[in-house]
């Protein structure tokens, strides 16, 4: 057998086994990094990566190693890869995998399965993965034979990163590793059911752009599909070009950048009144790589109800899904824009001037609302405020730093308070929402951008959940800034439970948290806690200017919660915009 240690290319009917036969098809998509963790049936692909060049990062738990694998591709619009065996291996994959799917992350999990003669005979951990993750991927493969392996690898990892982007399993029995073949590259893709339509329809397009020109209120909502699709810069020259107001949804931070002068903020439950009420009152809504999610539109009927919608997507099955779209246009947003841009110059001259005094006015009311109720920075001198902390994150990032967050008041408190002045700096489970994933998909981001500042951010609930993985950061020297907004709550919860269910806190205080410095201490770096406002700044410039990983426990308000908010059941322009004041009784 062959060895593949080499950095070179397996030459043709090279005989291998079938660890050798997907480590040099790995090789070939230009994997570098696997975050997994071994178990029986992989043992043979674990031999094989014994003394291959791909860098293998042992996590502490396999849902992690999903997390940390988003990390890796949310960081470098890569392919990430993950790696576990069969049964509870890949069962702890499933959360990961979902939460990929709901965030359209390219993700190639790589599962190990029991023999192939053991299936469906109830063997020791054996689960059916394939069947089980059949909707948590955008498509998944059991691997039959040695020789499907080659042409099975290089389509998941064409479907996960192709049209809408999304997590790919392959199954791989444990027999299938062990099995010798001769190996036979593979060339091109065929995909006879699997159709990409890119360039968006030329007619829509022009159409579009007279609709922007026409337009006396426009405003564009722009999601992650701008960065899925690099199209950022592409986006910068539409709203310059047609000086148009711009939100970008949780998923979008960084799509234009936050210092520019268009950016509004993000919209939606936690979005700013600025932004909401941009998008009730807009009567045209340029959706660009967006679904309007159910966070961004409140209740439905009552969401942008002036409004004309043009929505550009790759996924057809997102147009019009949740909000009829006028004008749909099917297409990669980098492509679509390219062309949208070069048929708004070609218009400018005859249409510029067509309604430019509705749009200062409309640019007036939008300041009006910003200046109205701006997003507010809090502090106190007594204690630190959740809002002082994510401002002074925001100071030392500077809009240049990667910043993960686990889900919860801290998520929308960096979502609002730090800017974020480039694409795949900001990195969070937006769809699905998962509590633990800040510390995991930190460490995939910090291993594949080592030059970067790291920021983790997670509430003291997540923290709790993720806390193995301070084995991996302290493995890998990883110079992750891990810090905790502890609120002594689960603090999103208590914080719906106060406000709609007369404050009844039913189990949500957390009172038991671990001594920051000893437990960091027992990893082998820095950590300590933190009380008073007027320790936060330099604490933080020391967990920066450590060169390793350093954890701070930040003591935060307890009961602090995140404005604007629009109640569940509310349109976005009923937001609460401060705490309920109590009411005088006669």
């Amino acid at each position: 057998m062959a060895s593949t240690t080499t950095t070179q290319p397996i030459a043709a009917g090279t005989l291998l086994s079938g660890s050798q036969i997907l480590l040099e098809c790995l090789r070939r998509e230009g994997v570098d990094l696997i975050f997994g963790y071994p178990g029986g049936v992989t043992l043979p692909f674990y031999d094989a990566m014994y003394d291959h060049e791909i860098q293998h990062v042992l996590v502490r738990h396999e849902q992690n190693a999903a997390f940390a694998a988003q990390g890796y591709s949310r960081a470098t619009g890569k392919v990430g890869v993950c790696c576990a065996t069969s049964g509870p291996g890949a069962m702890n994959l499933v959360t990961g995998l979902v939460d990929a799917m709901m965030d359209s992350i390219p993700v190639v999990a790589i599962t190990g399965q029991v023999t192939s003669k053991l299936i469906g005979t109830d063997a020791f951990q054996e689960a059916d993965t394939f069947g089980i993750t059949r909707p948590a991927t955008k498509h998944n493969f059991m691997v039959k034979h040695v020789s499907e392996l080659p042409r099975i690898i290089h389509e998941a990892f064409y479907l996960a990163s192709t049209g809408r982007p999304g997590p790919v399993l392959v199954d791989i029995p444990k027999d299938i590793f062990q099995a010798s073949s001769h190996y036979q590259p593979v060339d091109s893709i065929h995909l006879p059911g699997y159709k990409l339509y890119t360039e968006g329809h030329t007619g829509q397009i022009r159409r579009a752009a007279q609709m922007i020109w026409e337009s006396e209120r426009p405003m564009v909502y722009a999601g992650g599909g701008i960065i899925h699709s690099h199209a950022h810069d592409e986006l910068k020259e539409l709203v310059e070009l047609a000086d148009l107001p711009t939100v970008n949804t949780l998923m979008g931070l960084g799509a234009l950048p936050g210092n520019h002068r268009n950016f509004i903020s993000m919209p939606g439950m936690h979005g700013s009144y600025a932004a909401n009420m941009g998008m009730y009152n807009t009567d045209l809504i340029i959706a660009l790589g967006v679904r309007f999610d159910d966070r961004v539109t409140g209740r439905l009927a009552a969401f942008a109800p002036h409004a004309k919608v043009i929505h550009v997507d790759i996924d057809p099955s997102e147009i019009s899904k949740i909000r009829n779209a006028e004008l749909p246009i099917v297409g990669d947003a980098k492509k679509v824009l390219q062309k949208l841009n070069r048929v708004m110059r070609e218009l400018e001259p005859e249409m510029r001037a067509l309604k430019s005094n509705q749009r200062a006015e409309w640019w007036n009311t939008i300041r009006g609302w910003m200046e109205e109720h701006p997003l507010k920075h809090e502090f106190s001198i007594d204690q630190i405020k959740p809002q002082h902390l994510m401002a002074e994150i925001n100071r030392i990032s500077n809009g240049e730093a990667i910043v993960t967050t686990d889900v919860g008041q801290h998520q929308m408190w960096a979502a609002q308070l730090i800017r974020y002045d480039h694409p795949r700096l900001w990195i969070n489970s937006g769809g699905l929402g998962t509590m633990g994933f800040g510390l995991p998909s930190a460490i995939g981001a910090q291993m594949a951008c080592p030059d970067k500042l790291v920021f983790t951010i997670c509430g003291d609930g997540g923290f709790q959940m993720s806390i193995p993985e301070f084995a991996t950061i302290a493995n890998h020297k990883l110079p992750i800034k891990i810090i905790v907004m502890n609120n002594g709550y689960l603090g999103m919860v208590r914080q719906w439970q106060e406000l709609f269910y007369n404050n009844r806190l039913s189990q949500v205080t957390l009172d038991s948290f671990p001594d920051a410095t000893m437990l960091a201490g027992a990893y082998g770096f820095k950590g300590r806690t933190i009380d008073k406002p007027e320790e936060l700044r330099a604490a933080l410039e020391e967990a920066v200017n450590e060169p390793g990983p350093y954890f701070l426990n930040v003591r935060v308000t307890p009961t602090e919660n995140v404005y604007p908010m629009v109640p569940a059941g509310g349109a976005i322009n009923e937001m609460v915009l401060t705490p309920p004041q109590p009411v005088a009784v006669a």
